[in-house]
């Protein structure tokens, strides 16, 4: 059994660590309230104008290379992680996801990584990454949708992918995000639904310069609020996890402060046991 000393020093350590991840959970609390509040202000945003441009989408039948179909040799994988650590499951659980889904496919993965856990995490397993970004998982913004996207579609254009998807945790509440891949091109959704009367669309100036502006706006669109939605969820996971680390520090010192008092009690005993013991002898 320890000794008093070593369970004091175990407690200092241990109410260290508590104040750490005290101080960390505040301030990812005030984190999650901003990314909360820019996730509920540009939500309907961005899901309406990528709706918009997929209804617009479903009747244009002029060539694109954007919207080229062809067979899936080489899948793209645009993978949102964060670039700090505890925040529980959620690094894992899109990393799962992409290993999972990428031994699943009998295709080549080439992959565009945001967050440097990701970077690391997919570096040791030796797979292809063409680009990194950091500092854009807490504080996602228009431009970093649009040179992750301009990316994107240049290896598709250019034939070096054939398909995108994008990979990130969907946010429902704090206490629930779930990771969700979603295939950004070629698109099933600009495609006619079974059954739906075909939309015959005109384009001014040409089909061409507009498809030009929309397509790359959907894809811009969708990474912006895919990039929104992670930092919600990476702020509310990492919130919940250091609450959670924080009352298993409470817990640990107020068990390591029972085996103190016990520890201190057995030696007291001993020692009256000894002084006792000490005077029937002389007497």
């Amino acid at each position: 059994m320890a000794n008093t000393q070593e369970i004091k020093r175990r407690i200092r350590g241990i109410n260290n660590i508590k104040q750490i991840t005290n101080a960390m959970e505040l301030v990812s609390t005030a984190k999650f309230r901003r990314a909360k509040i820019q996730l509920e202000a540009s939500r309907p945003y961005y899901e309406r104008v990528v709706a918009s441009i997929r209804e617009a989408l479903k009747g244009v039948k002029a060539p694109h290379p954007l919207l080229e179909q062809r067979e899936v040799k080489t899948v793209l994988y645009i993978v949102l992680t964060s670039d700090r650590g505890l925040a529980g499951g959620y690094n894992a659980n899109v990393q799962n996801l992409v290993q999972e889904t990428i031994e699943k496919r009998q295709a080549a993965a080439k992959l565009i990584v945001v967050g440097s856990k990701g970077r690391e995490y997919f570096s040791r397993r030796e797979m292809e990454i063409v680009e990194s970004y950091t500092e854009a998982s807490e504080n996602p913004n228009p431009k970093d949708a649009q040179v992750i996207g301009q990316l994107a579609m240049d290896l598709y254009e250019s034939g070096e992918v054939d398909a995108i998807d994008i990979v990130f945790t969907q946010f429902y509440s704090i206490l629930q995000h779930e990771p969700q891949l979603v295939r950004l091109l070629p698109s099933e959704n600009f495609d006619k639904e079974e059954g739906q009367a075909q939309v015959l669309v005109d384009f001014e100036p040409s089909a061409d310069e507009v498809l030009d502006y929309l397509i790359p706006k959907y894809i811009e669109s969708s990474i912006l609020g895919a990039l929104i939605e992670a930092s919600a969820s990476e702020q509310g996971a990492r919130r919940t996890a250091m609450e959670a680390a924080t009352e298993n520090a409470e817990d640990m010192i107020d068990e390591l402060a029972t085996n103190y008092n016990r520890v201190r009690q057995a030696a007291i005993t001993a020692e009256i046991t000894e002084i006792v013991g000490a005077t029937d002898a002389i007497s």
